[in-house]
């Protein structure tokens, strides 16, 4: 995986490829910043051979995103050649990425109606684009070929062709969305007429010294969509009008699973067969791509022939020294993505600048480097869930002496819980990662113990970091403190079983997890529900995966019905002015969290530098008790 590689005249350190992830940390105009120089920066001083720029729009129409690095007027190269010579002395080679949204674009951004090759709307978008003309196409396409030049005027060594994911090129390529009845569409000659004209201009443009790599479907994961047949037949002909390099992925917006942004439920790996089919017959190297955040993985890719490199994406979101790391052997000091989509493709999604759940730094790598202290203090963390790992992490990694009292046998808190339904095994990876840097950074570790005020006046700590989480709320119903009536919490932690037939109170993120979980075990789960949405908290993909998933094992969820008694038969609900009794063995309540800080009035008192980080804080998800715990304790 380390050994050097080369796409066409351009030799790589390495085979391991950062592809292009948009951030949104351009200007309103799509001019490269500085916060965006220093994100790429990052990238490339962390080992990987090749950075791939995010998607940068060619065309006024192409716009994905309020603030996406724009490649349509000259005026944008002096940010380009910025970027591109900050890669470079890193040690790595810079491409950057041809984007047109088509369908896939909205209104709201483009400040127009959005074109594709035909009318048919994308089902994530809800919007009708309005098909490209003859002469929009040849502007269309003289646009990626100026977009080019940009790059290469830019300093960068290779440009990449996004024919992926269900954007502009994709959609002249698949039949699902491309209808037309002229040249550019109808047959497979005709629907590939676009992609070979861009290549084409491109190469008119830049010369064919350029190189270029395209990245396509190797399976839209949407019936009627491209399959891997097609993806080969693609592949053959774009090599033979001389791209240099193909990069294969998967999934549009409208594919069931989430494909094309690679949730935590879908395998490590999964999209590899698809690149190995496309490594079949062609000669050119082919990239795999799709969750594929462990380096033995990676190496194991390469190593059976299946790709000739490796895309590690969000892997180095979360941890920008992943290859170093790897190619040091210091395997346990990677961070890992668990492929959460929170901090990254959700937040494109809200139009919002790119982080990371595990990663604070993202973005701000300069704010948030770490220098020595010049007098460390003890410092005494109370809890280790993330919010307390985190936090003494930081401090740890600034020089200052910490201790870290957890009163659970193991770190982790909450999510510990969270990672026990089956489709958040990465969750698992967590916990791992943050003790394997605590004792690497000399954290002194009291597990099973609580700490008290007398052991708090013998460390006589300069700083307190109070991370004792929450917990489970209990509401005044009737009934609810019955024989037959367990927590959530307990549930997910293996303390409390529970009986055949279950009701959950609650469908917000813990109430709809633990009933999938339970409905995986053969329990009959119904799910009661104050409200009109549940799990209202959740990224709306998670969402809906565990609602799909809860229907399928039979799970039913019941809205807009307050449960007001709790009896030996079951849980007794209002909806719409009736009662009803919902029969049920064990009733599980999953009504949310109060915060638990129990100490901080004591260590107001005593210690002046006392912080309450995470759900002891404030209710909130892993980011917030990640992101608040690092920005205090870098500052301490």
């Amino acid at each position: 995986m380390f050994e050097p590689v080369r796409i066409s005249n351009v030799e790589l350190r390495n085979r391991l490829v950062m592809p292009a992830m948009n951030t949104n940390y351009a200007t309103a105009d799509g001019s490269v910043t500085q916060r965006g120089i220093e994100y790429y920066r990052e990238r490339a001083r962390g080992g990987v051979g090749l950075v791939i720029v995010e998607g940068a729009f060619v065309h006024p129409l192409a716009r994905g995103l309020n603030n996406q690095i724009s490649l349509t007027n000259d005026d944008k190269i002096p940010g380009l050649s910025k970027l591109s010579r900050a890669i470079h002395a890193e040690g790595a080679k810079a491409a950057i990425q041809l984007f047109h949204g088509g369908r896939q674009g909205s209104s709201a951004v483009i400040g127009a109606q959005s074109v594709s090759a035909s009318d048919v709307p994308c089902t994530l978008i809800r919007e009708t684009p309005r098909p490209l003309t003859l002469k929009q196409i040849e502007e269309t396409i003289d646009a990626f070929g100026e977009a080019t030049r940009r790059i290469k005027d830019g300093g960068f060594d290779i440009v990449e062709i996004h024919a992926a994911h269900g954007y502009l090129v994709n959609q002249f390529l698949s039949p699902l969305t491309n209808l037309r009845k002229d040249r550019y569409g109808g047959d497979f000659a005709g629907r590939t007429r676009f992609l070979l004209e861009v290549i084409h201009m491109i190469k008119k443009k830049v010369g064919v010294g350029f190189p270029i790599i395209c990245r396509i479907n190797g399976d839209d994961y949407f019936e009627g969509g491209l399959t891997l047949d097609d993806a080969k037949r693609i592949a053959q002909v774009i090599e033979k009008a001389g791209v240099d390099a193909i990069h294969v992925s998967g999934g549009i917006y409208d594919s069931k699973n989430g494909e094309s942004t690679a949730p935590m439920w879908l395998p490590r790996g999964f999209m590899v067969p698809l690149a190995q089919g496309i490594k079949e017959v062609v000669n050119i190297p082919v990239i795999a791509v799709g969750r594929i955040n462990d380096v033995r993985l990676a190496e194991e890719i390469v190593e059976k022939r299946q790709a000739d490199l490796v895309s590690v994406g969000r892997a180095l979101i979360a941890d920008p020294e992943f290859p170093r790391k790897a190619m040091e052997h210091r395997l346990m000091e990677i961070r890992p993505c668990i492929a959460c989509n929170e901090g990254c493709i959700n937040m494109l999604f809200l139009l919002k600048p790119v982080t990371c759940v595990l990663n604070a730094a993202v973005g701000r790598e300069e704010e948030f480097r770490f220098k020595p202290v010049q007098k460390p203090k003890n410092v005494l963390v109370i809890g280790g869930g993330v919010g307390g790992m985190e936090f003494a992490r930081v401090a740890a990694s600034r020089g200052h002496h910490v201790s870290l009292y957890e009163h659970n046998d193991e770190l982790g808190g909450q999510v510990l819980l969270a990672s026990v339904p089956s489709y958040k095994y990465e969750l698992k990876n967590v916990v791992p990662y943050f003790r394997h840097e605590l004792e690497r950074l000399g954290v002194d570790l009291h597990l099973g113990e609580e700490v008290t005020e007398s052991e708090i006046d013998d460390a006589a700590p300069d700083a307190v970091c109070i991370a004792t989480g929450s917990t489970s709320a209990i509401p005044d119903i009737l009934g609810i403190k019955g024989e037959n009536v367990v927590l959530a919490t307990d549930v997910l932690a293996g303390k409390a079983a529970v009986g055949e037939k279950v009701t959950v109170l609650g469908g917000g993120e813990i109430g709809l997890e633990t009933g999938y979980y339970l409905a995986e075990q053969g329990k009959k789960v119904t799910i009661i529900e104050q409200m009109k949405r549940v799990g209202t908290e959740m990224i709306p993909a998670f969402n809906s995966y565990v609602r799909h998933k809860l229907a399928e094992l039979g799970g039913e969820l019941i809205t807009l019905a307050k449960v007001v008694e709790i009896n030996e038969e079951g849980a007794v609900y209002e909806k719409e002015g009736t009662r009803f009794l919902e029969k049920a063995d064990t009733v599980v309540v999953a009504l949310g969290t109060v915060s638990s800080a129990g100490l901080l009035e004591y260590l107001g008192r005593k210690i002046p530098e006392t912080y309450v980080v995470g759900d002891a804080a404030k209710r909130g998800k892993i980011m917030d008790a990640v992101h608040g715990a690092a920005e205090i304790a870098r500052k301490i």
